[in-house]
């Protein structure tokens, strides 16, 4: 089957700086990709590659079969797309805002009302729908903007850092509404900063650095690349720090770290609860005095520390 989203050695350059260096991608259709990476990586303009918005110096892109640059017409007609910054009309209502949407994508004055009036509901902005959009607050824009892309049911959607600037439950509400899309038959490019949300959407994960994919897979064997789980503890004095690695050193599955001036511990682990168990059982044994102890897995910083060499930091707005 012919990916939905697809990428084939794309260079983008601006000016001295590169920004896409022969960017290779394929996402299967009804799948979700999540696209990651650290400042200046090139997502973004990735992104707006693929939806028409910028062509590409070299290299070669099709999305749900369309050349982005020969069919680009065709292709924005079946595509929709949520940048990084809400793109409303701040004079015009919420309503008027998804009306005017769907007017432009060729729906009829009844179905594009009936679209908009349903968005509205499924992104709680039915009291807010008559209202100017100069008046929304930036989480209430950004829904609108959300909502926008959605109206006319894309087979492609791109969506740039959906979830930004959203509390904790609008984004819940958002990620369902990509759940729905995607059961439904979409395919879905998503690029984010949160792995939080790439675990719970993502089919796989595309991190990219330098305008380059360097790493590819589903969010548990990224994690398991920068080093599985990891045992933390805080003991109680200097020799407990000394007795605690001792005992911990046949369950370690790397090297352990310590800090003597913070008395703390990092052992890497497999195993999960069991090898905590296992751990606290050994520390007892040697009367080790345990003030915290805890069992975590990579976060997305450690995931860009360890596969870039960069901080987790938001995509600059140019690239």
């Amino acid at each position: 089957m012919e990916p939905a989203i697809e990428a084939e050695g794309l260079v983008k350059r601006y000016g001295s700086v590169v920004a896409l260096d022969g960017l290779d991608l394929a996402v299967p259709e009804g799948s979700v990709m999540g696209l990651l990476g650290p400042n200046g990586a090139g997502k973004t303009t990735a992104v707006r590659v693929f939806t028409t918005l910028l062509r590409a110096d070299s290299g070669r892109a099709r999305v749900a079969g369309l050349d982005v640059v020969a069919d680009a017409s065709k292709l924005r007609e079946i595509i929709g797309l949520s940048g990084q910054y809400a793109a409303v009309d701040e004079y015009l209502t919420g309503f008027e805002n998804l009306d005017m949407v769907g007017r432009l994508y060729g729906l009829s004055a009844r179905d594009s009302r009936a679209r908009a009036r349903e968005l509205l509901e499924r992104f709680d902005l039915v009291d807010a729908a008559d209202r100017p959009v100069k008046g929304y607050s930036g989480g209430m824009r950004r829904r609108l903007d959300l909502a926008g892309a959605l109206v006319a049911k894309p087979r492609v959607l791109f969506l740039d850092e959906p979830t930004t600037g959203l509390d904790p439950r609008s984004r819940i509400g958002m990620w369902g509404v990509i759940a729905e899309l995607v059961a439904a038959g979409s395919t879905l490019l998503l690029t984010t900063q949160y792995l939080e949300e790439a675990d719970r959407l993502a089919d796989r994960i595309a991190v990219i650095d330098h305008g380059k994919v360097i790493a590819l897979g589903s969010a548990d064997e990224l994690k398991s690349q920068v080093g599985g789980e990891r045992l933390e503890l805080t003991v109680s004095t200097p020799a407990d720090l000394a007795s605690a690695r001792e005992a911990l050193a046949p369950l370690a599955s790397g090297e352990i770290t310590a800090d003597e001036q913070t008395r703390q511990l990092t052992v890497p682990v497999s195993g999960g609860s069991s090898a905590l168990m296992e751990s606290l059982r050994r520390l007892d044994a040697e009367a080790v005095k345990v003030l915290d102890v805890g069992l975590r897995r990579p976060s997305l910083d450690d995931v860009f520390l360890t596969l870039t060499g960069h901080a987790a930091e938001e995509e600059e707005a140019a690239r």
